[in-house]
């Protein structure tokens, strides 16, 4: 089947043999490109049924966090997951560097598949986009980048918040967080997985190249049940807090870099376009 890319506002995201629709700035210059797309085959939908089915036995609802093997189990399904899974070609006018222009940074995703216990959602970061410093409350959430080069820097906050022994003034508005993560991921890299306390909680998405990250998130953000996303600014501290982990066994804090966040108001460029899924089905 031939497919198009029509740049006349909005950009279409070609997945398997479908079309989904990307918002895009208006007056751009009209132009088309064909493409041959292929159908997803049978390997491709059967990768992520397998998938689909691990979540459904490894989430178990809120206040619940999915044990040791079933952690395992999916993280060995999302490593060996290709952008061809969910119907995406790195091939796409999408993923090609350079192809969108900085006026057009806004992130897409897609919902793969949603239910109380748990999500699998697509999100689409164009060439210089950002999906700022945020939180996942009560969440565990795998993360596979699918596609594309990006930094991810992650924190976890310092439990707990201020201790008797390390004599720490907390400034005004602040919580102090330990960084976990601060480097540029590929897609060859293992699957990345955060904890409700622990593994980076709060993390920041930058594309250095168009990106195509797969999240499956449990369970998923809702603001009725408690489960709100909350945005963040990051102040660099200097100091090394005391905390001891295990039977009492200190870290060595200097290891560690740390910051105050301060929680702010949902950022403008956090706005996202939502699209429909069109790649291959999950059950």
């Amino acid at each position: 089947m031939e497919g198009s890319l029509v740049d006349s506002g909005r950009e279409r995201v070609e997945r398997g043999n479908k079309v989904g629709y990307v918002k895009r700035g208006i007056g751009k210059k009209k132009k088309q490109l064909h493409r041959r797309l292929r159908k997803p085959d049978m390997t491709a939908s059967n990768t992520l049924q397998r998938l689909f089915h691990s979540c459904t036995q490894a989430f178990k609802g809120a206040g619940t966090v999915p044990s040791p093997q079933d952690v395992q189990r999916l993280r060995q399904i999302l490593d060996n997951m290709k952008a061809e899974d969910v119907g995406l070609n790195k091939d796409l006018q999408f993923f090609k560097p350079g192809n969108v222009g900085k006026e057009n940074q806004r992130v897409t995703y897609t919902t793969v598949y949603k239910c109380d216990k748990f999500s699998l959602c697509i999100f689409f970061i164009p060439e210089g986009g950002i999906i700022p410093l945020h939180n996942h409350p009560g969440m565990t959430v795998f993360s596979k980048l699918l596609l594309g080069l990006m930094h991810i820097k992650s924190y976890d906050w310092v439990q707990p918040q201020i201790s008797n022994d390390n004599l720490i003034q907390q400034p005004s508005q602040l919580r102090l967080a330990k960084l976990k993560a601060d480097k540029v991921f590929t897609s060859s890299c293992d699957t990345s997985v955060l904890y409700p306390t622990s593994g980076g909680n709060i993390h920041e998405f930058k594309a250095i190249t168009p990106c195509a990250v797969l999240d499956v998130i449990g369970p998923p953000y809702s603001k009725q049940d408690g489960r709100d996303c909350s945005y963040y600014k990051d102040h660099p501290s200097t100091v090394f807090p005391k905390e001891r982990i295990g039977e009492g066994k200190e870290e060595n804090d200097k290891d560690y870099s740390y910051a105050w966040l301060e929680e702010i108001e949902m950022p403008e460029n956090s706005e996202m376009d939502g699209i429909e899924y069109l790649g291959p089905t999950p059950f």
